[in-house]
């Protein structure tokens, strides 16, 4: 399976230009130019780990050709729009601090400081949490955490001054208001003002659990734990992420080890096993083992989620490996938009799809981890 995984991946850069990607279905269903946007930083992310797990410099060469694209030599990056105020632009900055580490080229420090000043005006809410975009006042959804957090680590290390409070106190935001005690699951959205139509009057929580955004979240606690330093600071991210792990567990699949779209609800009309959160899960519990953060036993797990995954889910046609069961999109809201409310049946009413980025890109990172477990 993982010599197909490999030529797999290398079809999709293959099809692939700063102009058009295979992987991005959103925007090609659409009619949509690629832009600057997450869903394409997180499959230029795993690019980079393929790089460097892999030492195939094809993976490498894709990435920077991409990336440079949209980044001037002044550092201003192509389409973004820092007036949005949506904490998803910012994802994709991320990789310009292994291309500057690797290449030295200034434009990706600058490019990246562009970023920085995009989140320092960034709105928050009155507790110093980033709105998750300027449409949606006040509110905190747990996608804003991967989107946001492990770039400003990033930043803070490679540029900044080591200063990583800011990052730990909006985890721990998270951690306070939108953990459920029974479960031990995380609310996708929580709304500081009480105010949205979605949201819960006395706790300002959203109605259910989405799997993806749990997978956001656990991602990016593997991430900063990876990248903030030993002590306080990084075993708060681990102390998060070894009890998410823990709760999460509670609701795997017996069969696939994989998750439901709505995870707490298996076996209701309509739910289904999903690939990109059950693979963002599988990720964060392959790097939490590997970085001492979880014990050995998380990554026989995540190693059954991810070859799970690719039971269920990965299949041939005409030749060309297709990972399918990724829902395509979920939100809250905004106030125009009243069918995202947060509920089990908005959640599973999305479209399902194959070889989105969304699905594609976590799956990739796992194989990543994957195959470091194996080397």
């Amino acid at each position: 399976m993982y010599e197909a995984i490999d030529r797999y991946v290398f079809s999709l850069i293959e099809q692939s230009s700063p102009e058009y990607t295979a992987w991005n279905i959103e925007r090609a269903r659409d009619g949509v130019p690629t832009n600057w946007n997450y869903i394409d930083g997180c499959m230029i992310t795993a690019l980079l780990a393929m790089a460097d797990i892999s030492g195939d410099e094809r993976y490498f060469d894709f990435a920077r050709h991409f990336i440079d694209a949209f980044v001037g030599e002044d550092g201003s990056i192509r389409t973004f729009r820092p007036e949005r105020h949506t904490l998803d632009d910012i994802n994709e900055g991320r990789v310009l601090f292994p291309l500057y580490a690797r290449t030295g080229v200034d434009k990706y420090r600058l490019g990246a400081q562009t970023l920085k000043r995009a989140l320092d005006d960034q709105p928050r809410t009155a507790e110093g949490s980033f709105w998750h975009k300027q449409i949606y006042p006040n509110q905190v959804w747990l996608d804003g955490i991967y989107m946001a957090m492990p770039f400003l680590a990033l930043y803070e290390k490679h540029f900044g001054h080591g200063d990583y409070a800011d990052v730990v106190r909006q985890v721990r935001t998270v951690r306070e208001h939108m953990r459920d005690g029974v479960t031990g699951l995380y609310y996708h959205g929580y709304d500081a003002s009480r105010s949205a139509f979605w949201a819960d009057p006395v706790t300002g929580l959203s109605k259910s659990f989405w799997l993806r955004s749990i997978g956001w979240f656990a991602v990016a606690l593997a991430d900063l734990t990876e990248l903030l330093p030993e002590g306080e600071d990084r075993n708060v991210m681990q102390d998060i992420l070894a009890d998410l792990t823990a709760s999460v567990w509670n609701y795997h699949d017996p069969e696939t080890s994989m998750y439901y779209q709505v995870p707490d609800r298996p076996g209701e009309a309509g739910n289904y096993l999903e690939s990109s959160g059950s693979a963002m899960l599988a990720y964060a519990m392959l790097k939490g083992a590997r970085l001492g953060a979880l014990e050995p036993a998380w990554a026989d797990r995540g190693q059954a989620t991810f070859d799970g995954i690719g039971r269920r889910y990965l299949s041939f046609e005409d030749g060309q490996l297709n990972l399918g069961g990724i829902c395509l999109v979920a939100g809250l809201g905004p106030e125009d938009n009243r069918r995202r409310d947060g509920t089990y049946a908005y959640y599973i009413s999305e479209p399902v799809v194959r070889n989105d980025a969304k699905g594609v890109a976590p799956f990739v990172l796992c194989y990543t981890e994957v195959k470091r477990r194996q080397s």
